[in-house]
């Protein structure tokens, strides 16, 4: 799949906390009805092969959608199933590494916190860079905050675009215009919202007033 910054204007992120009340995959189709731009499945739970399985399903569902599917972390999922990328933390397999083992056409996320990070993972065949936490969130709460001007400063110091991530909600999503940043990368404002569908029209409109000059 071409890959464009555009697809980072409103990047989700998966988490099962709040699978219930519908499946994941219910919860995937109505973000995509609701006009995400980009989903990441994120497991770390599940077996490697039922994580297989699900990825298969929910990949289906993206390409109805023409939208980019990428996985967290899990490169042999990630190559098996054929997800258009895969995103990796500082913690995970090397960024450089990835790409040996992914090729030169998939999509390659990679988080960074500091300009450092930021523009070696560019060096090592980063597609995009996701940077945060840049506010509190309750989903990754051991994740080290990213000052505003840190972020900006990132933005400046690389090529290839940036997604912010971490905390981000409807009420502070436009706190980042101005920053340089390409788009949001979202959980709880999405999976953890009740009409997930109507959260992600709100947040794209957001967005695209966060990314615009004016």
């Amino acid at each position: 799949m071409k890959f464009d910054k555009k697809d980072l204007l409103l990047y989700a992120v998966t988490d099962r906390t709040w699978v219930g009340k519908e499946t994941l995959f219910e919860q995937v189709e109505d973000a995509l009805k609701g006009g995400i731009t980009c989903l990441q499945l994120r497991e770390k739970e599940l077996s490697e092969e039922i994580f297989y399985q699900e990825a298969v399903k929910i990949q289906k569902l993206c390409r109805q959608y023409h939208v980019p599917f990428l996985i967290d972390d899990n490169v042999e999922v990630a190559i098996r199933c054929g997800a258009d990328g895969i995103h990796v933390g500082q913690q995970d397999m090397a960024a450089k590494e990835v790409r040996k083992r992914i090729g030169p056409d998939k999509i390659l996320g990679v988080s960074a916190e500091t300009v450092e990070q930021a523009v070696r993972a560019e060096k090592d065949g980063a597609d995009y860079l996701g940077v945060g936490a840049v506010f509190a969130t309750s989903t990754k709460p051991d994740a080290d905050s990213v000052s505003r001007e840190t972020l900006t400063q990132i933005c400046k110091a690389v090529h290839i675009p940036v997604v912010a991530i971490g905390g981000i909600q409807q009420d502070n999503l436009v706190k980042l215009k101005g920053t340089g940043i390409s788009g949001v990368s979202l959980v709880s404002a999405v999976f953890g919202s009740p009409d997930i569908e109507a959260a992600c029209k709100n947040l794209k409109v957001l967005s695209e007033q966060m990314v615009s000059k004016t």
